[in-house]
């Protein structure tokens, strides 16, 4: 059997912090995390957000996971104070189980990295 490059217990960790705080008991979809997370790198707190701006939001929720592993880095904020991250290099092509297994790897080192779990 192939080895995990994440740690379920800490999986279950970052569902938990959604679940708590979030979703009501629910377990949280791709585009939740990725948009909360969002929310967290613009720093203006959660208001009422566009369906574009929830868009984009999920666009830097990814970038940001991503940016330790060399995909993305941080160009700048814009006067609004929006993230715009500038790609490094292209996620190569994978089933996907293996990108799930890399964006839980990506989600739980920027939830350590937060000290969010």
């Amino acid at each position: 059997m192939k080895e995990k490059f994440y740690s379920e217990e800490d999986w279950e960790k970052v569902l938990d912090f959604f679940k708590k705080r979030f979703t009501a008991g629910e377990t949280p979809g791709w585009d939740t995390i990725l948009f909360l997370i969002g929310v967290q790198e613009l720093g203006q707190g959660i208001k009422k957000f566009s369906k574009d701006d929830k868009i984009n939001l999920m666009h830097i929720g990814t970038c940001a996971v991503l940016e330790p592993f060399g995909f993305y880095s941080l160009e700048k904020r814009d006067e609004e104070g929006w993230p715009h991250y500038k790609q490094q290099k292209t996620l190569p092509s994978m089933e996907d189980k293996a990108y799930d297994e890399l964006m839980k790897k990506a989600v739980i080192a920027y939830f350590k990295k937060n000290d969010l779990i």
